[in-house]
């Protein structure tokens, strides 16, 4: 008698697939909610119920309590702005021109910016680095007139950086890197007079490198004057003679003495006659 073969029942197995379903996608939720991830180049602000807590989250997988504690991301790469500006001259005069300013939040002021001053990345330029930036420029191009600004473009660029820099490091949110200043616009009644001083200015730097080598040249032959005394002259003559000149003048500074009459060439310790003798 043959036992019947049963029909297994997966009745079972498959009421428990919506289960697990949901039980895996909960586990996936509440992941999320307690699991996050940080990007390279930004800082987590964690916040427990409004509240900073502890130091900025740095790159990388972060843990935080579900339902309790938010975040906010701040970038710390350096941003690239450029501000277009406006600014009246020490001579009264509007200028036009861009400011293109490179700078970093300091990954360790994050907390202290949600905290006072931004709770956004998005915030960080319009309240700290604008306000200090055109304060900087007005500051800079309300000392010098038009045509100063003209002609000594990059080192006005260089003294605005400096004043930026010196105006956010009061607060030390963020670090200036550089700061370029472009495309001076100005009414077009003041380029010829621009112009013309920068010809007056290269002019005057030409006449006074040729006074500075004049006076140089001058220096120079005074030295060789004072330095050429009768010696020395009578030195300079022997040594350009040839030895065929049958008369040599007196030694200079030795009063009445006659001339030297040469019959042969000179040698040392003397002059030797015709015959080879010592004369």
């Amino acid at each position: 008698m043959q036992t019947p073969i049963r029909p297994i029942n997966n009745d079972n197995g498959n009421a428990l697939l919506p289960l697990l379903g949901f039980v895996v996608a909960v586990a996936l939720i509440l992941l999320s909610q307690v699991l996050f991830i940080v990007p390279a180049g930004n800082v987590a602000v964690v916040t427990t119920l409004g509240k900073v807590t502890g130091e900025p989250r740095s790159a990388g997988p972060n843990f935080k309590v579900p339902l309790i504690q938010n975040i906010a991301m701040f970038d710390i790469k350096t941003q690239v702005r450029p501000e277009e500006f406006s600014s009246l001259t020490k001579d009264l005069q509007v200028i036009e021109a861009t400011a293109t300013i490179k700078y970093a939040i300091r990954s360790n002021q994050a907390g202290r910016i949600f905290r006072s001053i931004a709770t956004a990345n998005q915030q960080v330029y319009g309240r700290i680095v604008q306000p200090s930036l055109l304060k900087a420029l007005k500051s800079v191009f309300s000392q010098y007139e038009l045509v100063t600004i003209a002609s000594e473009w990059n080192s006005i660029s260089e003294i605005v950086q400096e004043k930026v820099s010196e105006e956010l490091s009061k607060f030390g949110y963020v670090d200036v890197q550089g700061l370029d200043l472009t495309g001076l616009r100005i009414a077009e009644e003041y380029r010829a007079a621009i112009e013309q001083k920068q010809i007056a200015d290269q002019r005057l730097l030409k006449a006074r490198t040729e006074v500075r080598i004049a006076a140089q040249e001058a220096k120079r032959y005074q030295h060789l004057n004072q330095s050429l005394n009768d010696q020395v002259l009578y030195k300079l003559f022997l040594d350009k003679w040839d030895g065929t000149t049958t008369v040599v003048p007196g030694l200079p500074g030795s009063g009445q003495a006659p001339p030297v009459i040469v019959q042969g060439k000179q040698r040392a310790g003397g002059l030797m006659g015709r015959s080879g003798e010592p004369v």
